[in-house]
């Protein structure tokens, strides 16, 4: 089963508002039985491209003979699945790497937890004007996302580059000083889902684009000026649900997400190399 919750950004964030001040259940959902097939409906959440493709795909060939059915709710934005995890609307959500999740759980008392990661999508710098970095000039206007566990991303992508210097783990673009950032790059900081639009911004030199944005607005890695390196990568992404979950059929579904049949998926359906296997 699939519902396809497309949420505009400002409905999103509105919604996100509206679960967070209306509080959520104290217990996570246990997971309903069909009567006629004998599944566990497991409640998923998860970013269009690639996640719910991922699921959509263990839905239709490996969901049933292990014993459970999805009910796939997407969602355009990185505010909602957390939001409705928490409150007990889904079961588990697929969408966040672990520095992002533990991030939230200190910032918002979140009570998670989580499997191992299922794949990694490396984070890339844009550019509608420059090819390369050595292009781009002195003083550039650079968009990064305005949350710290994906910030560092980029900020370790331009030290990669030769474009910052002596990038520590608690950087941040605020902290950057003139010895750490030589070229005097300005950054414009904003949501995820806001930066990918600001690729035909004038104002903007550079973008740094997540992952699922990359793929949902049809760019590719490979047309990026740079990209972060996948070998030793911390942010595989992975599947999240409650602390005090009670349906058996979350455990499956990390399971199924683990295993050879998704790899095997997952490397065919984006064999430039924009979603990676493995953890």
């Amino acid at each position: 089963m699939r519902n396809l919750l497309k949420i505009p950004t400002i409905l999103a964030i509105t919604s996100a508002l509206m679960l967070s001040a209306c509080g959520g259940d104290s217990t996570a959902p246990s997971g309903d039985t069909d009567p006629s097939s004998g599944l566990i409906t497991v409640r998923v959440g998860a970013s269009p491209v690639p996640h719910a493709r991922i699921l959509e795909f263990v839905q239709d060939e490996l969901a049933a003979d292990a014993g459970i059915v999805l009910d796939i709710t997407e969602f355009d934005d990185f505010v909602l699945p957390n939001e409705a995890l928490a409150s007990g609307e889904i079961d588990a959500n697929y969408f966040q790497h672990l520095p992002y999740l533990k991030d939230q759980i200190e910032e918002k008392g979140y009570e998670f937890e989580h499997g191992k990661g299922i794949h990694i999508e490396p984070y890339a710098a844009f550019s509608r004007k420059y090819p390369t970095f050595a292009e781009v000039p002195d003083g550039a206007t650079i968009a990064i996302t305005n949350d710290a566990a994906n910030q560092i991303r980029g900020l370790r992508v331009l030290e990669a580059e030769g474009q910052l210097k002596d990038v520590q783990d608690d950087s941040n673009v605020l902290s950057l000083t003139a010895e750490q950032n030589p070229r005097g790059f300005k950054f414009s900081e904003n949501q995820p889902e806001i930066i990918v639009q600001q690729l035909d911004d004038p104002a903007i030199d550079v973008a740094f684009v997540n992952g699922n944005f990359i793929l949902t607005a049809g760019l590719n890695t490979d047309d990026a000026i740079a990209t972060e390196e996948v070998e030793g990568n911390p942010n595989a992404n992975l599947l999240a649900w409650r602390t005090d979950n009670t349906n058996e059929g979350v455990q499956k579904l990390d399971d199924l997400l683990h295993s050879d049949e998704v790899a095997a998926f997952i490397k065919e359906t984006w064999p430039s190399g924009d979603v990676i296997a493995g953890s």
